[in-house]
Formats: C-alpha cells, structure tokens, sequence
C-alpha cells in the first residue's frame, strides 16, 4: 500500500483524518495524495436540507452563501494540508522518489465532487476519509457511494486522532465474500499489527468455529497468529456487540466486509455497515 487518497473539507474533522492517514502511511513510508474539491453551489444545494426548495431572491442568496462557504472551505483545508506536513515532517513531492518516509501532495479540483473522488479514489491503493459532521455540499450518503463503487478498500477515521495502526486490529469475519475481499485488502496492516483478533457473531453459520479456523491457517501463512473468539448474541444489535468486542480489546483498528446484502435491503432495512459508518468510534478499513 503505497499511494492513498485523503479527500479533505477544510472543516473540523480534518485533524484526526490526517493524523490517522499519517498512522496508516508509516509501516509503509506511503505517499498521501490530498484532494480538495470545491463543490459547485448549484450541486452543494442539490444535497442541502430546504435549499432545494429555494425560490427567486431565496435561491440567490442561497446559492451566494454557498459559494462563499465552500471558498472559504478551500482556504482552510489548504492552510489545514501545509500545516499538517509542517508538523508532521512530511516531505511534499510529486513523482515518487526514493524518500524512506511518508510524503504528501495537493490537488485542488472544480467539478462533480462525488465523481471527481471517485476517479481519483479507484487510481489509489487506500482511500482515507473522515465523518463529516455537518453538511459539506456532499451527498449524505457519500462514504456509502464510495464503498460500493470506488473498488478499493477505505479507511474511515475514527473520532480522535490514531497514534498508530499497527497494535491491535480487530477482524470481524463472516461468510462472506465481501469479509472475504476485507482480510485480503487489510493484510499489509495485519502483517504489521502487532495482535490481530478474530471476532465472528455467532448467528446461522452451522460452525463457526471452523470458518475461524481456516481463517486462522490463512494468516498464519501470512505471518499472522491471530486470537480467535466468537461471539454468541444476547439480543443485543451487532454493531454493538462488534463495539463492544473492539473496546474489550483495545482495537485501534477494525476490519469489516461492507454491504453483504444488496445495498437496497441494506438501505430499507438498515445494516451493520451504515452503523459502523456513522457510530464507530474506532478507526475502520472496508471493503464492499
């Protein structure tokens, strides 16, 4: 993993997006490619609460203050980016080089927000993003477009920033392909992690315990030697026993296969994945 994709707002939760791209980069002395898009006022309303209803005078000023915002959005996240490397000791490049540490670049884009990241984000090994903690002109279901259609694995920060990636990771396994694609996308990380526990939920998988097993061959030839727990449901939800398990072990990272239904009956019927997205205070890598 050599080349990531952190798209910034210039906003708040730019702090502990960097830091966390910064933990992820290290083990690999990876290149950051930071992306700013300015989003056009007229999509920004598009995705604003009552904007779209605007009419006449309303909708100019409306759209006016949109502009302004996401202006004043791009001055931030550049200040944000040249203070981040300052601090950081980050080297800013281009090309690569033959530098033995994490460097960084800036891209600032005009356009569809959404699709121009989702361009960037498929000619990247990571994608590195944070929650956004108020409206920013992007769709509100933007990290979940994301996950289904950039082909990579994305990294979501969690609410502080992360020392360090590599102590104890988290997988939470189930037959799935998409768990399945997660371990493959997260093993640079597993390799590194210094424990690596395995958690499955107990649901109607005849036995758990063997799909654990395997899993476990297929890290040790990996390197890994993973601890192995299931976890059988009390009636509690399982983005809040997956929580649970992660704080019971100290996790500073979890990995998780994203959508394992169709994401219409995810969207109608809600889902693991949308609960990890919005609630997890842990850092976590998916994959759809």
């Amino acid at each position: 993993m050599k080349s990531y994709l952190i798209p910034i707002g210039g906003s708040d939760t730019d702090e502990p997006l960097f830091e966390t791209a910064l933990a992820a980069a290290r083990p690999f002395s990876s290149h950051l490619n930071f992306l700013h898009v300015h989003v056009d006022p007229g999509q920004a309303a598009v995705n604003m609460p009552h904007t779209a209803f605007a009419m006449g005078p309303a909708l100019s000023n409306a759209l006016r203050e949109l502009d302004t915002k996401a202006q004043n959005r791009s001055v931030v996240a550049a200040q944000h980016f040249r203070d981040f490397c300052a601090r950081s000791m980050v080297e800013i490049c281009d090309a690569p080089d033959r530098t033995k540490g994490v460097t960084a670049c800036w891209h600032e884009e005009d356009g569809h927000a959404l699709k121009r990241i989702m361009f960037r984000a498929r000619h990247n090994d990571l994608i590195v993003v944070g929650r956004a903690k108020t409206a920013n002109g992007l769709p509100a279901d933007f990290l979940e477009q994301l996950l289904v259609g950039c082909g990579r694995p994305v990294l979501i920060a969690g609410s502080a920033p992360e020392p360090t990636l590599t102590g104890t990771t988290m997988v939470c396994w189930k037959e799935t392909a998409e768990a399945a694609r997660a371990v493959a996308a997260a093993m640079p990380f597993l390799v590194h992690a210094k424990r690596v526990v395995v958690v499955s939920i107990a649901e109607n998988e005849e036995n758990p315990d063997e799909a654990l097993g395997d899993v476990a061959r297929q890290l040790a030839w990996n390197g890994v030697r993973p601890e192995l727990r299931t976890i059988v449901p009390d009636g509690a939800a399982i983005p809040v026993l997956l929580s649970s398990a992660a704080q019971e072990c100290g996790a500073d990272l979890m990995v998780l296969g994203a959508y394992g239904r169709s994401r219409m009956r995810e969207i109608l019927f809600g889902s693991c994945t949308q609960s990890v997205i919005r609630n997890a205070d842990t850092s976590v890598l998916l994959m759809h």
